[in-house]
């Protein structure tokens, strides 16, 4: 079984940064994708954020040359760097990995999410 701890959130003003880290802890075999997804309210849960194994990234629009995804292979752990932040980034942040247990079992699990705050 693989979970996930969120850890960053919290309350900042626009234009300040965060940095919210995700860390998977279990039988792990390997890890392929690491995302960042967001929802805030009365809204849909979105993609802001993706980084496969390789170190390939993608971005929503609407956080490009904000936000930065990275990764640490070797501590299981996803990492959303995010600058010149604005009201309009409130949401909950979720993490969500997906992998292999072994060489055959995969695994596609969420975190518990993360509260960010960006007050005018």
């Amino acid at each position: 079984q693989v979970q996930l701890v969120e850890s960053g959130g919290g309350l900042v003003q626009a234009g300040g940064s965060l940095r919210l880290s995700c860390a998977a802890s279990g039988s792990i075999w390997r890890i392929n994708a690491m995302d960042w997804y967001r929802q805030a309210p009365g809204k849909q849960r979105e993609l802001v954020a993706a980084i496969i194994r390789g170190g390939s990234t993608n971005y929503a629009d609407s956080v490009k040359g904000r936000f930065t995804i990275s990764r640490d292979n070797a501590k299981n752990t996803a990492y959303l760097q995010m600058n010149s932040l604005k009201p309009e980034d409130t949401a909950v942040y979720y993490c969500n990995f997906r992998g292999l247990l072994t060489t055959t079992l995969e695994f596609d699990t969420w975190g518990q999410g993360t509260q960010v705050t960006v007050s005018s």
